[in-house]
């Protein structure tokens, strides 16, 4: 399914040396093509005229990786472009990063219109491209919504988050791409947790020309100084099934982009939400009475006064439910937390289970909070909820990081959780940018942002961070790279009108690009509740009405969930439609199971599916378990793989789980 020549021969044409070019190159290949991936404007004139001299490096980082080196100098002004690339070799992969440096003593001209990707893609005389994708989360029954678009000559299709700064917001806002094309196609992640943009533009004859970078660029560098593009990621693939591209990147996606601690990638988890205070070991206690063990207790923002965590203070937001938007001092609410966390933390430590803290440490709610106080020169204005923080000032980052950090050793952190509410950051961004300037506040507020990451991760190699901001709006490859989504989108509370259905579609199109996602459920229905089966889990507070609703919804699913990190298969198009069935499957080839989930709608008048299975050995056998009746049938998976697997619905609505493992 991989396209590993393809790869080697797109590595060898834009990063290797000449000799290797020339004995690599395919012949569909012009010698434009061997023109470095990225490009810019310096001074008015584009960098590919500039001939500036060049010095090429390679070392190996392990068996699977090879990073290869571009530096260009010049001597005229000192600036450096230095474009770090990774090639794997174990998928048909390759990434790069371009670095540019002022090592001079003056300013730089204007360095402008900095592209991470600048590239054409060739296909051949018969077919056209088409471009897959999804939605990105606006915290509605459509986010994460796949499409398919043909490239008609003489178009662009562009991307990019709304004015917002958050990576993955909005119906444009997703980075990711799978562009296919006769034959085969290539998988393209733009990694930048800010305001990027993405455009494909099709010429008249048989190329499309990729170009990604951040979106505003337009700026003078001070002596000193390093600005950087989005990470980019290319896979290739060859063949025609967009699906089992899909699957690769899913693979590749574990492999080697997931974080990592002790040296395994994030398992399937199920968590409950608490206050954190010693009165919750009793609560704690009541969910692993009625047999329901979770991995972790989850402390989010809390709404009013009485429940927020931290010292919220008096600011603007006074409305009720909206007080913990008054942040800026992370400081635990003694009043509430006498002793802190730790003795709950130590209580839950002893029985297995991981504590998560949510913070928000970009937005300063309020202007009397302690940062607003005390360091109102750290703060960038603009944002429609306060000020930000600005991680890109050294010492605002610094006094960030020993804070967090000592949160951290001292309360039994396991899970640092990131938010980041309202507009966004980019306004403060962009209002913070002089004339010359432009895009300067935001390149080094991101290099920051991450920076703070890798040193919490490196402070402490146990912690995991998951990713939010207003759900799932900051979900780029370089933050996957560093934390998993507990929570994909805020689209999840029973208030919310097609929540059910809304989620059973994010699921269907989320799947194809991470394999890790989390919801949490507060229907006690098995349609409802089974539409949010993922491998981050959770429901809401334990009663006597709906103990036996959360037990059976745990305990299956601690059977699903892990299977949904095996390979993806959709077993019906992609719709929200009230009178039809929505179908997927999860297989794990490896361990030889997986799993099926149908879902029949509330106006569908069909009782029955037969769905044809993938991924399965036709040689072998499968037991197949319904989880709703217990019964467990034997089929061939030949049978299970031409002629399907019939599933029945009786009720409306209604739905099916099936488990199956391999004899």
């Amino acid at each position: 399914m991989g396209d590993p020549g393809e790869a080697a021969a797109w590595v060898a044409a834009r990063f290797g040396d000449g000799a290797a070019r020339s004995a690599t190159l395919p012949a569909r290949h012009s010698a434009s093509a061997a023109q470095p991936p990225f490009s810019f404007t310096y001074d008015g004139k584009p960098f590919r005229d500039l001939g500036w001299k060049l010095a090429r490096a390679t070392r190996q980082l392990d068996d699977r990786r090879t990073e290869r080196t571009l530096t260009y100098i010049d001597d005229s002004t000192g600036l450096q472009v230095r474009c770090a690339a990774v090639e794997y070799h174990d998928f048909p992969a390759v990434e790069w990063t371009v670095f540019v440096r002022n090592t001079g003593t003056r300013d730089t001209p204007i360095l402008e219109n900095l592209l991470g990707l600048d590239a054409e893609f060739e296909r051949s005389a018969e077919g056209e491209f088409v471009l897959h994708g999804i939605k990105g989360d606006s915290c509605t029954a459509d986010s994460f919504e796949p499409y398919c678009r043909t490239l008609a000559p003489d178009t662009t299709a562009t991307f990019a988050p709304p004015a917002s700064g958050k990576s993955s917001d909005g119906p444009a806002g997703w980075p990711y791409f799978n562009l296919a094309r006769p034959g085969g196609g290539v998988i393209v992640a733009v990694g930048w947790p800010g305001q990027w943009s993405c455009s494909f533009t099709r010429d008249r004859g048989s190329s499309v020309r990729i170009r990604a970078g951040q979106e505003r660029t337009r700026l003078r560098l001070r002596p000193g100084e390093e600005v950087r593009t989005p990470l980019i990621a290319l896979l290739f693939w060859r063949g025609s099934d967009v699906v089992q591209a899909q699957n690769l990147w899913r693979r590749w996606f574990i492999a080697h982009n997931m974080p990592r601690v002790d040296g395994s990638t994030q398992q399937a988890v199920a968590q409950i939400q608490v206050g954190g205070g010693e009165q919750d070991i009793a609560y704690v206690q009541r969910f692993l009475d009625a047999g329901i063990h979770v991995d972790l207790c989850w402390r989010d923002a809390g709404g009013t006064r009485e429940n927020v965590w931290f010292l919220a203070g008096t600011g603007p937001f006074r409305e009720p439910g909206m007080i913990w938007l008054n942040s800026g001092t992370w400081e635990i609410d003694r009043a509430k937390y006498p002793h802190g966390f730790k003795p709950f933390t130590d209580w839950i430590h002893a029985r297995g289970m991981q504590f998560v803290l949510w913070f928000e440490p970009e937005r300063v709610g309020d202007p009397d909070s302690w940062l607003g106080k005390n360091h109102p020169e750290w703060l960038l204005p603009g944002t429609s909820h306060g000020a930000l923080l600005n991680e890109g000032n050294p010492e605002a980052r610094q006094w960030l990081t020993e804070h967090v950090s000592r949160m951290i050793s001292s309360q039994g952190i396991d899970w640092y959780r990131e938010d980041l509410n309202g507009v966004g950051p980019l306004p403060a961004w962009r209002r913070g940018d002089a004339p010359d300037r432009q895009g300067m506040t935001e390149n080094l507020y991101v290099q920051g942002h991450l920076a703070f990451w890798d040193e919490l991760r490196r402070r402490h190699p146990r912690l995991r961070i998951d990713a939010c901001a207003s759900g799932g709006r900051r979900n780029d490859l370089e933050t996957m790279r560093r934390a998993v989504p507990l929570l994909r989108s805020d689209f999840q509370f029973p208030d919310m009108p097609g929540v059910i259905e809304g989620n059973q579609g994010h699921t269907y199109g989320l799947s194809f690009w991470l394999p890790f996602q989390g919801t949490g459920c507060y229907l006690y229905e098995p349609y409802a509740y089974r539409s949010f089966y993922l491998p981050s889990f959770g429901m809401g507070t334990l009663t006597p009405e709906n103990t036996a609703a959360q037990q059976r919804a745990y305990a299956e699913c601690r059977q699903v969930a892990p299977r949904m990190l095996g390979d993806y298969y959709p077993l019906t198009p992609y719709h929200r439609d009230m009178n039809r069935w929505i179908a997927w499957q999860f297989d794990r080839p490896e361990a030889g199971d997986g799993v099926v989930q149908a879902f029949r709608r509330p106006q569908c008048a069909e009782r029955t599916g037969r769905y044809r299975l993938r991924g399965l050995d036709a040689q072998a056998s499968y037991d197949v378990t319904n989880l709703d009746s217990a019964q467990t049938q034997t089929f061939a998976g030949r049978e299970l793989l031409e002629r399907g697997l019939d599933v029945v619905i009786a009720e409306q609505p209604g739905s099916a789980v099936m488990v199956y493992k391999r004899r």
